[in-house]
């Protein structure tokens, strides 16, 4: 009895995850008509205008976080090991699930709330970042190599990966500035938590760049991509 109330717990919130991502990925790929209509082309473009930015200084910026004097200092050596893309990837999925389990276990349904939320921003922020990179299959600083040629990284990686063949945006960064956007929004008067969520956030994209998987612009992209999808699931909620 207990194990079919489970299962069927776990559908009805397998159910709900299912119409709240699809809602917010309606929404998402729909921005750009929105923003067109109102007021909310401004930031838009200012958004597309920094990533066009970033993308012409990329060509300078890859080469230098890839020098060999950079790579093997210690700080960097420790926090590409720690902050790896498996580890990271781990630590972002536990974020939002234990925070909805733990909440679900105190008999917190806000928390609770707070972190299936958290978990369906990150999935949505995925979705988007994943069809993107098998769009633009850019190739990846290391890809590339210290010495490449970084003016000519678009539609041109090799890799076949189902999480996205390409670099541009980053998923990890969207993932964790989803979360940490929904923590912000969630918690309002608790600036503690705010700033913890950012600060982890930045810390993930920042691994992405010592660790030479992803260049600025895809770092800065990926931030908004999941600061956008963590607002528009907790809007109304």
């Amino acid at each position: 009895m207990k194990l079919g109330r489970a299962i069927g717990v776990c559908a009805a919130v397998a159910t709900l995850t299912f119409r709240a991502v699809r809602k917010d990925q309606r929404r998402i790929w729909s921005f750009p008509l929105t923003a067109a209509r109102g007021d909310r082309w401004r930031p838009a473009l200012g958004v597309l205008g920094t990533t066009a930015a970033l993308v012409a200084l990329d060509p300078t910026t890859a080469p230098w976080l890839q020098r060999a004097d950079f790579q093997q200092l210690p700080v960097v050596v420790q926090s590409n090991r720690i902050l790896s893309a498996r580890h990271t990837a781990i630590a972002i999925n536990a974020m939002w699930s234990l925070f909805w389990v733990g909440g679900l276990l105190r008999g917190d349904a806000y928390a609770g709330e707070t972190g299936l939320l958290a978990g369906e921003a990150a999935l949505a922020g995925q979705i988007v970042a994943i069809s993107m990179k098998h769009l633009d299959r850019r190739m990846r600083p290391i890809e590339a190599g210290p010495d490449g040629d970084f003016t000519r990284t678009w539609f041109r990686t090799k890799n076949r990966n189902i999480d996205g063949a390409g670099c541009f945006p980053s998923g990890h960064t969207a993932s964790s500035f989803a979360i940490a956007a929904v923590f912000a929004e969630r918690y309002p008067r608790r600036p503690g938590v705010t700033f913890a969520a950012y600060a982890l956030a930045c810390i993930v994209g920042a691994s992405r760049l010592t660790s030479r998987a992803h260049y600025p612009s895809d770092v800065f992209f990926g931030a908004v991509l999941g600061l956008t999808a963590g607002r528009h699931m907790t809007a109304g909620r």
